[in-house]
């Protein structure tokens, strides 16, 4: 069977449609959530988020396009995966003692405590899709490549946007009085 084909019957309403898509796609839609999901919440979650995109696609079916399902399946199970992190409020924070190291008095503390505050408003302020490149790349330690299949781009639009992402914290960390470069490398 063909794409077109099981879309026509999902169309339709008839049987055998949407089970080709879930045969296909289940696997691919249930790796982006895991990667989303995955180390916060559980297999429940991820397998819930699957299932949300084949339910989404069925109820689309009618604006389904042949060649661009399992894009509008990837997109649908990220959106739901990112929205599941939001509603338990988890929704890709920064860890608020992630970047504070100890330090050997009080006052050094309190200038790294000064800092990474800066970094953390500056990271949150950073426009979709740069701030989840960002916090992805350098505080789960995710690769360009990875990111890249998440958010349906080239590993060189990451890097470019990571290389732009880190020239305007530089400034906007510079600008307000913080010009430690060492936060932004």
């Amino acid at each position: 069977m063909t794409e077109r084909h099981a879309l026509d019957l999902l169309r339709e309403d008839r049987p055998g449609g949407l089970e080709w898509f879930i045969d296909r796609y289940t696997a691919y839609v249930a790796a982006i959530a895991w990667n989303i999901l995955g180390r916060t919440m559980t297999a429940q979650d991820v397998e819930e988020v699957t299932s949300d995109a084949f339910v989404t696609l069925w109820k689309n079916r009618e604006k389904a396009r042949p060649g661009q399902i399992k894009g509008f399946l990837g997109q649908i199970a990220r959106t739901r995966a990112i929205n599941r992190l939001r509603q338990a409020e988890m929704d890709l924070e920064l860890e608020e003692d992630l970047l504070v190291l100890p330090g050997a008095d009080p006052e050094t503390l309190a200038e790294g405590h000064e800092r990474d505050q800066a970094v953390r408003a500056a990271v949150q302020a950073m426009g979709e899709p740069d701030r989840e490149i960002f916090v992805r790349h350098y505080y789960y330690c995710e690769t360009a490549q990875q990111i890249a299949g998440l958010l349906h781009m080239t590993p060189a639009a990451v890097r470019q946007r990571l290389k732009r992402g880190r020239d305007r914290l530089r400034e906007v960390l510079t600008e307000g009085g913080t010009s430690d470069d060492r936060a932004v490398q």
